[in-house]
């Protein structure tokens, strides 16, 4: 049974050529250049309106930031929230640059000197608030929505301890209660498809943060980490790449299935987990905690997938949207052995004094993702739910009026 026949109501518009009939092995990413999204403030306006104005002005442009309208700008990103919408959506914007750009964006803006130092400056925000959040043990962030209950382990420091903080996330707490146990055990059709569009944002882009720490390693760890990346982008069968594979589970869902398709529905608190990627990636001195972030996602992911199957059963899911799943309880279960034992132990064999930032990846990944599970949840189980998406689906219902990231509910349990 499809997805489509179990739930008539669910939106039936599918990109040509694709849909519950095609085998999974004829799936494809999509090739799709996004277009530039709205903006959700004066950050993102400003970023928005630089790329949208044509190409850089190149090397006569003044750079330094003294100028009125950068140094005004980099004066706002120091004072953003650093979770907030406004500072998140410019960032991924920025980010977006080194992955597939946008349409009508001259490809040249990804390393403009000007905007690099705006970038700079939304960066060292958001970094400085993931450590001092890490600190405390997972507290909020000055205006940055709620917390986590901790149930991925984000501990009460960050410390050095690799080890331990990953030894926490081998065992899932009595009781727990994440979304992905919502989702199997009673969530709704229509919950199952946002989830799906939230995670779009980084599916469709699936392990290409994580190939950017490739050349930052070496020996043993450069060799694992390249092991578990190929996997991800296929073995070598192009049909068998992740991020086409979740392509094929949002058509099967009757989800647009276009690259940043859902970027604009999607609150901060998603925006954050996949920005926090990119950001890891993007430098050489967060090598570490790039390696710590993907063991953590790893070691969660094949409970978390074997879940998710379930759900996807039994709501009636077509066989390409369970088969992203399938695949990956038995490919990450693998793969965080791999990371735990080769890439991390490679990894510390060689610079022993990255403990602590390996640790850091790991607690912030735990962070992020609880904070978006309590959104989730937040928005599911209030009376009435409401839809966590900034712009909701057609068989969503309304959503928060400001766009914004519901609080949690009490007792839930945050973590997928």
């Amino acid at each position: 049974m499809t997805a489509q026949q179990a739930h008539p109501q669910a939106p039936g518009a599918r990109l040509p050529g694709t849909g519950p009939g095609r085998r999974p092995e004829q799936a494809a990413v999509p090739a799709a250049v996004p277009a530039l999204p709205a903006a959700r403030g004066p950050l993102s306006g400003a970023v928005a309106r630089t790329l949208a104005a044509g190409p850089p002005p190149g090397a006569a442009r003044d750079v330094t930031g003294t100028g009125h309208a950068a140094g005004a700008a980099v004066r706002r990103a120091r004072d953003a929230d650093p979770y907030g919408e406004d500072l998140q959506l410019a960032l991924h914007t920025c980010f977006e640059l080194h992955y597939r750009g946008f349409a009508g964006v001259d490809p040249d803006w990804e390393w403009d000197p000007g905007l690099l130092r705006l970038r700079g400056a939304m960066e060292e925000r958001f970094l400085s608030a993931l450590r001092r959040d890490v600190a405390d043990g997972g507290a909020p962030a000055d205006g940055g929505g709620a917390g986590g209950s901790g149930a991925r382990g984000c501990g009460d420091r960050g410390g050095a301890d690799v080890d331990g903080a990953l030894g926490e996330l081998l065992t899932e707490p009595a009781g727990a209660r994440g979304v992905t146990h919502h989702l199997r055990d009673e969530g709704e059709w229509w919950q199952l498809r946002e989830h799906a569009a939230l995670r779009s944002v980084y599916h469709l882009k699936e392990a290409d943060p994580h190939a950017w720490v490739v050349p930052r390693l070496r020996g043993r760890a450069k060799t694992a980490l390249v092991a578990v990346e190929h996997d991800e982008f296929g073995g070598g069968r192009p049909e068998m790449i992740h991020q086409g594979l979740y392509a094929g589970l949002l058509d099967d869902l009757g989800l647009d299935s276009s690259y940043g398709a859902h970027v604009g529905a999607a609150p901060a608190v998603m925006l954050a987990t996949v920005n926090m990627m990119s950001l890891f990636g993007l430098r050489r001195s967060l090598r570490g905690a790039l390696v710590g972030h993907f063991a953590a996602a790893e070691i969660t992911t094949a409970p978390a997938a074997r879940r998710m199957a379930r759900a996807l059963e039994r709501l009636g899911a077509g066989p390409r949207a369970r088969l992203f799943y399938t695949e990956h309880i038995e490919a990450d279960a693998v793969h965080e052995q791999v990371l735990r034992h080769d890439v991390i132990g490679g990894l510390l064999e060689d610079e022993p004094g990255l403990a602590a930032d390996v640790v850091f990846g790991v607690r912030a990944t735990g962070l992020l993702e609880d904070r978006l599970a309590a959104h989730l949840l937040g928005s599911w189980l209030r009376r009435p739910p409401r839809s966590a998406l900034r712009r909701p689906l057609p068989d969503s219902p309304a959503g928060p009026a400001a766009g914004g990231a519901a609080g949690p509910v009490a007792g839930s349990a945050a973590g997928e």
